[in-house]
């Protein structure tokens, strides 16, 4: 499975636990939380919930121990809270139940349901703080935090979708590897050449589930046409719009006319398909890097452009949750330790993750070590300018995203021409956001 956020599955649990949360705590998101800066912990152990598992478990509880053994009086224990596809459901429960974490790992598309959650900390006042440098953050991770005017996230992980290309097809079929030049024509023009119907090799490969890994590709087309995804007050759908069309016939004319695209169905087989020199190239994350075979030489670069080479980001966030003031400012103490340009790139080092802050980038340790650890990512860092949008941070979201999901699949599938598709979709979202996602 991917790093990829998904958010269909969550607006049972939300719908169900949120009132539950209202009757059984007392409300507190909205009202200023202390901005105090600890020195000295205050006793109290500050719990974190992630869900990370292998390395990155290792890495995160490690950090813990790290930050208890420097700085007397604190006391924080990292703890594995299960899958974080249910880490929203978990922590509407937990704080149902009134007994919940200090701090928490949240998928980044979670926010705009945990922006009124009894207990939250609303950060506006704290990341004005001396060294915290929230504008060190890559606009990407700060777009994802960030919930109307209230902040209440800490940047946790960052990706985004960049071409990964099999050098040894585009050496066999005679084409030139992707530039950061290239437009949408030099991308279809390169997929129709590294198509072989007679071997089953397709050139592209689209995830088609209609689920948010469908979704999200086509917002990063939709942002490369010049197109947006709502309107700016997120009351109506605007992706029916040229862009919209623009970006949907692309789609069409590739996977249809072409048939140069091989549709997933979301079980990760494309992975397989690239391994064994089946599928040229992906639109994909550094999260599958790892699982590309050592003996297949691939390479990285930015996503074709129409007006521009957008691309999309999946931010991670950490909430924090009041358990008193004391606990407020320890779990702060620690949290921005934790990201601090300094201690966060020693835990990319390790995961592979991406750099969260752009000081990261000048750091010694980041050429010295992490790139020659992890070459590839040095594309996807410089990528995260290309993220200058995110999906919109609303409650409705996974019922857009369901919707226009379907659309995306219809076409890819050739039973929907892109403009009807567009405008089915486009009625049934502006029918979810005029009642709220009711």
């Amino acid at each position: 499975m991917t790093r990829l956020r998904t958010t269909i599955l969550i607006s049972a649990a939300i719908a169900l636990v949120a009132g539950a949360a209202g009757l059984l705590v007392g409300g507190c998101g909205s009202k200023k939380q202390s901005t105090v800066t600890s020195t000295t912990g205050g006793g109290e152990t500050i719990l974190v919930w992630h869900g990370y598992t292998d390395v990155e478990r290792k890495t995160v509880e490690q950090a813990a121990v790290d930050f208890n053994a420097t700085n007397p009086g604190f006391t924080v224990k990292a703890v594995f809270a299960g899958n974080n596809d249910f880490a929203l459901q978990k922590l509407l429960t937990a704080t149902a139940a009134g007994k919940y974490p200090d701090i928490a790992y949240q998928y980044g598309s979670s926010m705009a349901n945990l922006v009124n959650l009894p207990k939250i900390v609303t950060l506006n006042d704290m990341i004005t703080q001396p060294g915290v440098n929230w504008d060190d953050y890559f606009p990407a991770v700060r777009l994802a935090a960030t919930v109307g005017d209230k902040v209440i996230g800490v940047p946790a992980l960052v990706d985004n979708l960049a071409i990964v290309y099999n050098k040894k097809l585009f050496d066999q079929a005679g084409v030139g590897y992707p530039t950061a030049d290239w437009t949408w024509t030099d991308f279809r023009s390169a997929a129709q050449k590294l198509t072989n119907a007679s071997t089953k090799q397709y050139g592209w490969a689209y995830v088609n589930d209609g689920s948010e890994d469908t979704v999200w590709r086509f917002c990063a087309l939709l942002w490369q046409a010049g197109g947006d995804l709502l309107t700016p007050d997120n009351t109506k759908a605007a992706f029916n719009s040229a862009a919209g069309v623009k970006a949907m016939t692309l789609l069409r004319d590739m996977a249809v006319v072409d048939k140069s695209v091989y549709l997933d169905s979301g079980n990760g087989n494309y992975l397989n398909l690239f391994n064994s020199g089946k599928i040229a190239m992906l639109w994909t994350g550094p999260w599958d890097l790892s699982s590309i075979n050592a003996d297949v030489s691939y390479g990285v670069q930015i996503l074709a452009g129409d007006v521009s080479h957008a691309t999309i980001a999946g931010p991670d966030n950490y909430v924090m949750l009041s358990n008193g003031a004391q606990n407020v400012a320890d779990a702060w103490k620690f949290i921005t330790w934790f990201n601090s340009a300094e201690n966060h790139l020693k835990w990319c080092i390790q995961t592979g993750w991406l750099p969260l802050r752009q000081s990261e980038t000048q750091l010694p340790d980041y050429k010295n070590v992490y790139l020659k650890k992890f070459p590839a990512d040095e594309l996807f860092v410089a990528n995260l300018n290309n993220v200058t949008k995110a999906r919109p941070n609303i409650a409705s979201y996974p019922e857009v995203s369901a919707a226009l999901g379907q659309a995306v699949q219809s076409v890819l599938l050739g039973k929907a021409e892109p403009q009807a598709a567009l405008s089915s979709a486009e009625q049934q979202i502006n029918g979810i956001l005029a009642t709220g996602g009711q």
